[in-house]
C-alpha cells in the first residue's frame, strides 16, 4: 500500500537547502522518499525509530550520509508519512 506523502514546511525549507548545497543529493532525496512512500521499512531506507527529543519519530537514509525524519500519521482516513526534516547525519539530529 502506497502511502502520502506530507511535507512539513521545515522539510521543504531543509530539502531546498541540502539540493542547494549539494544538487547530486537531489537524486539520492528523490528515490528514497519514492521508496518510502511504496515500503517505509525497506531494508535499502534502514528505518528505525529515534529516541531523546525527537521521540516519536522516525528516520531513513537517503545516501551515503543524508537522512529523512518523519512520522507515520493519518491523513484523510488513509495513512500517511509526515516528513519532517532531511540533511545530514549532523544536521537533522
Amino acid at each position: 500500500m502506497k502511502r502520502a506523502l506530507l511535507p512539513s514546511k521545515a522539510f521543504v525549507r531543509s530539502a531546498q537547502r541540502l539540493t542547494k548545497r549539494n544538487p547530486a543529493a537531489a537524486a539520492d532525496l528523490a528515490v528514497a522518499l519514492e521508496l518510502l512512500a511504496e515500503d517505509a521499512h525497506h531494508p535499502a531506507l534502514r528505518t528505525h525509530k529515534l529516541k531523546g527529543k525527537l521521540a516519536g519519530s522516525w528516520a531513513c537514509s537517503a545516501g551515503y550520509d543524508l537522512r529523512i525524519v518523519f512520522q507515520f500519521v493519518r491523513h484523510q482516513q488513509k495513512e500517511a508519512i509526515l516528513l519532517e526534516a532531511a540533511g545530514t547525519h549532523d544536521e537533522v539530529y
